[in-house]
């Protein structure tokens, strides 16, 4: 207790024990309870109702209804209302999540929130250099958000600390709890047996706001695994298999449930890389049945507490026998060979035994020219000890990497505890770079220096994401995800065509050996070592705190209400661009260097659409204004309708929006005066943050008219004033030689969120709620 009070490192002092409902959800909130009598409750009125076995997700989400005796409830038709624990912030979209909680008008967060640090630091020259750079040149991002934490109740974590998602497995996941963040690979959380969900900014508001936030009651897609993995098979192989099995959009709309006697055999953090990149798949989260591996992980973490408090409600955080799934995949963990996904999209999944062979016969680079490990996806004491197990092999054998190869740790306890335990100099000198606490190249913050853009070459990452330009913004770098393991015994062999199942190395006395199966403790022996005390706790009362943003500032920008819809329809819109192909969240709203913008919405917006690929042409960022016929970049003709007072629509293929749970890729179309978004499909997060911002995304009721709208056409959507929920809008097409047609639009929105469309945002609407009430 003393030292709680005292505010002295917290990672391994247990929260006081009192009663079974008083125990703290972390360490660094011991006055905020986990209370699973609530979920308990909620759960058993819910079962009365529905009158059936439930799965361990529907147990957890519908335990978290704000109204479980009156919602409605249908498995992927319905949207509930829901009470999150808790909201945790990564600093890019914290930027503008906490911008709108400062315009929202409120004091203080209504639930435990937190915000971390790992998202400006550029990977360089190493550790400690980039993180000194990153802290001088993003001085004043890391000031608002500390302010703005400290005043508004909010946690900080400081840069270095590392990645939100690491940070959040050995602090705030639990059994049981729902968490929204404002990243995409939120999911993590589920290896702790946990309903973690990436969400847009606007979504973190209302939860910090303290009202039920919305969610169209998920599928649920079961993935039983039985066997056991063993050998080079890692926990990575299954979601880069279901991956293969599901594609990138194969999920949408549901949640991916993990069960079966496989599970046990797959660690905590294992659980957590598997859920993590279910984002890939587009499923909202996926999650795990509590175990005894997740009680060791908590005992590890210095969370005995939770887990005995987990053991005593333990049939609300496992599923129901018997219970339905929507879908069911079966894979069996001892006949799974290790994976390696890509290159351009993470669900092209092949075995590492076929890779050489597919690569030469499609001509991909086969030399790899770096290799890079670590992520939020990949960077447990598990993963550095397995990849530690095969550089040491290499190292008795006189060899090091023949690819540049660097190390990217989770967070400062992964990267004290590693550097304590050996296997961070056993890295470094098989070759490897240990970069910062933090995303670095996995989300484009990568100075590359190595090749020049345009020169094609491979990378292989255990990273989760391969997306055209990704990494290093070179849209002719091949990148590969597979396991930490995988890919460090391609680096020390260089090349795509190596199989170390099978194939041998020249060692430097010439003689040919084998790599064996790697092998590592999933925890360490000794307790976590915690590093550097990397947490700001916010004041008790932080009223008194003052939160700058400059006006001339080019880094942060205070946000201004969108304007209202006029009652009218939307008449002969211009099309700004029909998009050819994949757009995910990193072609509509660029990382890498656009990050610094994040808190500035005019200044960010120059990067709209630059990436997406222009149908008429088949170039990125050219586009026709339609005004002046003449071609130029996506933004500026943007920027050229708003001025002339023009509306504008975006014409988009399937899963339109897929990865990043980014905001801006919805805010930046709003701010230059789009308001139409038509596609064939949409990703579940960008469908959301579009409403959420006052567009209007729309679908196809027939994918082929894709095909009837070209990009010299004027559309108009009329019906408006009779928008309702299930109710189909028409759009008229108008061709320039006078003729036109018409086609049908689906859409998802319920009763409230045509209200946000209609004050003009999600924020608009709660703040004339908030003075209706006052």
């Amino acid at each position: 207790q003393h030292a709680l009070n005292s505010g002295v490192r917290r990672y391994h002092v247990a929260p006081v024990l009192c009663q079974r409902a008083k125990v703290a959800m972390s360490h660094f909130e011991p006055n905020e309870y986990i209370n699973y009598e609530k979920l308990e409750k909620n759960i058993n009125i819910v079962r009365k109702r529905l009158d059936r076995p439930l799965t361990l997700s529907e147990k957890i989400v519908y335990g978290h209804l704000d109204d479980p005796a009156k919602q409605e409830i249908e498995r992927g038709k319905t949207y509930l209302r829901l009470r999150p624990d808790r909201v945790a912030m990564q600093d890019a979209t914290a930027q503008m999540a906490m911008l709108q909680f400062i315009s929202s008008g409120l004091p203080k967060v209504a639930v435990p929130s937190t915000i971390h640090c790992d998202h400006l630091i550029e990977a360089q020259s190493g550790g400690e250099k980039d993180l000194q750079r990153a802290k001088d040149i993003n001085q004043e991002v890391y000031n608002f958000l500390s302010t703005a934490g400290a005043k508004y109740g909010v946690g900080f974590w400081k840069p270095g600390s590392g990645i939100i998602h690491q940070i959040i497995l050995e602090n705030y996941s639990y059994p049981g709890v729902m968490l929204i963040g404002t990243d995409s690979h939120t999911p993590n959380g589920g290896g702790l047996g946990g309903i973690c969900i990436g969400v847009g900014g606007a979504d973190a508001v209302d939860v910090m706001a303290g009202i039920p936030w919305e969610l169209k009651c998920p599928k649920v897609i079961g993935v039983k695994l039985t066997g056991k993995l063993s050998g080079w098979t890692s926990p990575k192989d299954v979601i880069l298999k279901v991956a293969g099995i599901l594609t990138v959009k194969g999920g949408t709309g549901a949640i991916i449930e993990y069960h079966g006697p496989g599970v046990d055999s797959i660690s905590c953090t294992g659980m957590a890389t598997i859920c993590n990149m279910g984002a890939e798949i587009g499923a909202t989260t996926s999650i795990f049945p509590y175990n005894e591996r997740m009680k060791k992980y908590l005992g590890k973490t210095g969370r005995a507490d939770i887990a005995a408090l987990a053991d005593e409600f333990k049939q609300h955080l496992v599923p129901d026998s018997g219970c339905q799934y929507d879908q069911v995949i079966e894979i069996n963990l001892s006949e799974l060979k290790p994976h390696i996904n890509g290159p351009f999209t993470p669900d092209l999944a092949h075995p590492v035994s076929d890779i050489g062979a597919v690569a030469e016969k499609e001509g991909w680079p086969v030399d790899i020219r770096v290799g890079l490990i670590g992520s939020c996806t990949n960077s447990s004491y598990e993963d550095m000890g397995r990849s530690a197990a095969v550089a040491k092999q290499a190292l008795a054998h006189g060899l090091k990497c023949k690819s540049k190869f660097t190390i990217t740790p989770g967070s400062e306890q992964i990267r004290a505890t590693i550097e304590r335990d050996g296997y961070a100099k056993v890295l470094r000198e098989v070759g490897g770079l240990v970069l910062a606490n933090a995303c670095g190249p996995c989300i484009g913050q990568w100075d590359r220096k190595d090749i020049k853009k345009g020169e094609k070459n491979t990378i292989v990452t255990s990273y989760n994401r391969n997306f055209t330009g990704r990494n290093d913004a070179n849209p002719e770098t091949h990148a590969f995800v597979t396991s930490p393991e995988i890919v460090t015994a391609l680096s020390i062999a260089g090349t795509l065509k190596f199989n170390p199942e099978t194939d041998y190395l020249t060692g430097a006395d010439g003689k040919k050996f084998k790599l064996e199966a790697p092998d590592a403790d999933e925890l360490p022996r000794l307790d976590f070592d915690p590093g550097q005390d990397t947490y700001q706790y916010p004041p008790k009362d932080g009223s008194g705190q003052h939160v700058d943003v400059s006006p001339t500032s080019q880094r942060l920008q205070l946000l201004e209400p969108f304007d209202k819809w006029d009652g009218k329809d939307l008449e002969d819109m211009l099309i700004l661009i029909k998009v050819k192909g994949k757009c995910t969240t990193d072609h509509i709203s660029a990382a890498g260097p656009w990050l610094k913008f994040r808190g500035h919405l005019d200044n960010i917006s120059n990067n709209l659409l630059i990436g997406a690929i222009n149908i008429e042409n088949g170039k990125a960022n050219s586009v026709r204004n339609a005004l002046t016929q003449e071609f130029g970049p996506v933004p500026d003709t943007a920027r050229y309708y708003k001025k002339m007072g023009v509306k504008w629509a975006v014409i988009g293929d399937e899963n339109y929006g897929e990865g990043s749970s980014r905001e801006h890729a919805a805010l930046e179309p709003r701010h230059l005066g789009g308001r139409v978004i038509i596609t064939k499909s949409f990703a579940r997060i960008h469908e959301t943050n579009l409403k959420k911002q006052g567009l209007l995304p729309l679908t196809f009721a027939d994918p082929a008219d894709y095909n009837k709208i070209h990009p010299v056409d004027k559309l108009s959507i009329v019906g408006l004033k009779d928008f309702a929920p299930g109710k189909p809008l028409k759009c008229i097409i108008k061709h320039p030689n006078g003729s036109q047609e018409t086609i049908m639009l689906n859409h998802t929105f319920n009763e409230s969120q045509i209200e946000w469309f209609q004050a003009g945002s999600a924020l608009n609407r709660m703040k004339e709620l908030q003075q209706k009430s006052s």
